[in-house]
């Protein structure tokens, strides 16, 4: 009985000391992707994770991040779609709370394309590119063609909904007063 006691001991002390730890699996949302460039969601974080073509090695694959705080990746979307009509004079220049992007605008075979340049950590020795993406391809990226746009806002909280649905339901059952008045 005390080997089976000391051997359950010995085996309960090795899963406490374990290596080993299992996390919880948070889920990332695709909004839209295009070839090697990519746009996701993870909770009230957005990422574009883009292949960098400054490298020798075309398997580094980069990213930024930010916070949808003020319809910032509906903005970013705007300034990006305003430089293929009007193409800024140089290159126009975020600053995120880790990175430094760059808005290089060009025209490629005639048409406006913009390139994603990121300064790694602010700092000017490291620098990441995108490649040249044309509207249709950042139209698929930012969700425009298949209508996950919608998910860059954030959900309102459950209390707001109901009061939301008890006003839709009177402003339903006042549409059905009216009817039955007429």
């Amino acid at each position: 009985m005390r080997k089976i006691i000391l051997l359950f001991i010995c085996l309960f002390g090795i899963s406490a000391f374990s290596q080993i730890k299992v996390l919880k699996n948070e889920s990332v949302v695709e909004i839209g992707k295009d070839n090697s460039v990519g746009l996701y969601k993870k909770e009230d974080k957005f990422t574009i994770n883009y292949q960098d073509l400054n490298t020798a090695n075309l398997n580094t694959f980069r990213s930024f991040s930010f916070q949808n705080l003020n319809k910032d990746v509906s903005g970013l979307y705007e300034l990006i779609t305003n430089g293929f009509i009007d193409a800024p004079s140089s290159n126009i220049v975020l600053e995120l709370p880790n990175d430094i992007i760059e808005l290089h605008f060009e025209k490629n075979f005639g048409q406006p394309t913009v390139q994603f340049i990121q300064y790694i950590n602010k700092n000017k020795k490291y620098v990441g590119k995108s490649q040249f993406l044309n509207k249709k391809q950042i139209d698929k990226i930012f969700g425009r063609q298949n209508g996950k746009s919608a998910m860059y806002e954030k959900p309102a909280p459950a209390n707001m909904n109901s009061t939301s649905g008890s006003t839709n339901g009177g402003a339903s059952n006042a549409s059905k007063d009216k009817k039955t008045k007429k």
